[in-house]
């Protein structure tokens, strides 16, 4: 539950700093620019970008307690990118 209010005070954040700073047409850049961020690490720490013999490797190579540490950031990373893609498709759609 913290890691969505985290991940919707970034996006509150992105909104008034775009607001502010450029234009309104740039909240989706900036939300989705946090959003695309957080799905990137939870891509690279889950090994989505390795072959299937290095995640084998991977796999066999760490401890219960590692592999349950990895999954849980990259869901928490995963939680906080949501409400950041929920606020740029809102503005997205309601923007054109």
């Amino acid at each position: 539950m913290k890691y969505l209010l985290v991940g919707t005070l970034l996006a509150l954040i992105g909104t008034l700093a775009s607001i502010v700073i450029w234009d309104i047409e740039m909240v989706t850049t900036i939300t989705g620019g946090i959003g695309l961020f957080f799905i990137v690490i939870s891509f690279l720490i889950s090994g989505a970008f390795v072959s299937g013999d290095r995640m084998r490797a991977n796999l066999a190579a760490e401890s219960v307690e590692d592999r349950n540490q990895r999954n849980g950031t990259v869901f928490h990373s995963v939680l906080i990118a949501i409400p950041n893609f929920a606020v740029a498709f809102l503005f997205y759609f309601l923007l054109n």
